[in-house]
C-alpha cells in the first residue's frame, strides 16, 4: 500500500523528533560528563595547591620557629657570656684587691722581714748554687742585707750544703713591685722569681676554682674544679 506524501511527511517528523531527541539527550550527557570531570579536576587542582599552601606555610612556620630558636640560643649564649664576664671581673677585683692589700704588708717591717726570710730561704732551696745573687726594690737593701744571714743559716740547715750570696746594687726590681725577690746564679742564666706578686699568682691559680665558689656557690653544671 503507497504512502501518501502526508503519511510520509509524518514519518519524516517523527524520525526528526526522534534524532532531535537523542541528539538533545546525548548533549546533555555529554554536558552531564563534562560537568562532573570538570568539578573532579577542579577539586583535585584546587586540593593539589591546597597541599602545596600548607606545605608552603609548614615550612615557613618552620623556619620561623628554627629561627626563634637561633636567636633564643644566641641570646642565652650572649647572657652566659655576660654573666661569665661580671664573674671574671669580680674575680679579678678581689685579686687586685688582695694585691693591693698584700702591699701594705711592706709598711710593716716585722712582719715583712718574716716574709723576706722566708722568700730569700725558698728561693735558695730552690736554686741550689753555690755562689747567689739576690735582687730586690732599691728601698729594700737594706733589710734584705740584715736577713741574708739568717737565710743562709736556714738553707744549710735544710740542704746540708753552703753558699754566698751577694745583694745587687745595680740592678733593682721595679718600684712598681708591691715586694719581695729574685734569687739568680752568678751567671744570671737561672733565675727563681719570688716577689709578692708571683706568690700571689701562684696562690691565685689555686685558689680561684675556691674563689669562685664563695663567691658564688658551686657550679652544679661543672664536673671538675680546675
Amino acid at each position: 500500500m503507497a504512502l501518501s506524501d502526508a503519511d510520509v511527511q509524518k514519518q519524516i517528523k517523527h524520525m526528526m523528533a526522534f534524532i532531535e531527541q537523542e541528539a538533545n539527550e546525548k548533549a546533555e550527557e555529554i554536558d552531564a560528563k563534562a560537568e562532573e570531570e570538570f568539578n573532579i579536576e577542579k577539586g583535585r587542582l584546587v586540593q593539589q595547591q591546597r597541599l602545596k599552601i600548607m606545605e608552603h606555610y609548614e615550612k615557613k612556620e618552620k623556619q620561623v620557629e628554627l629561627q626563634k630558636k637561633i636567636q633564643s640560643s644566641n641570646m642565652l649564649n650572649q647572657a652566659r657570656l655576660k654573666v661569665l664576664k661580671v664573674r671574671e671581673d669580680h674575680v679579678r677585683s678581689v685579686l687586685d684587691e688582695t694585691r693591693r692589700r698584700l702591699g701594705e704588708i711592706t709598711k710593716d717591717p716585722t712582719q715583712y722581714a718574716v716574709i723576706l726570710e722566708s722568700l730569700i730561704t725558698q728561693g735558695l732551696l730552690q736554686l741550689m748554687e753555690t755562689n747567689v745573687i739576690v735582687r730586690t726594690r732599691q728601698q729594700d737593701v737594706n733589710i734584705v742585707e740584715s736577713l741574708l744571714s739568717k737565710s743562709i743559716e736556714n738553707y744549710k740547715q735544710q740542704s746540708k750544703k753552703d753558699c754566698s750570696v751577694f745583694v745587687d746594687k745595680e740592678t733593682y726590681l721595679s718600684s712598681d713591685t708591691t715586694g719581695g725577690v729574685e734569687i739568680l746564679s752568678q751567671s744570671g742564666r737561672i733565675k727563681v722569681v719570688n716577689t709578692l706578686e708571683s706568690r700571689l699568682a701562684l696562690i691565685s691559680q689555686q685558689l680561684i676554682p675556691e674563689i669562685r665558689t664563695a663567691l658564688f656557690g658551686r657550679n652544679v653544671n661543672r664536673k671538675f674544679t680546675d
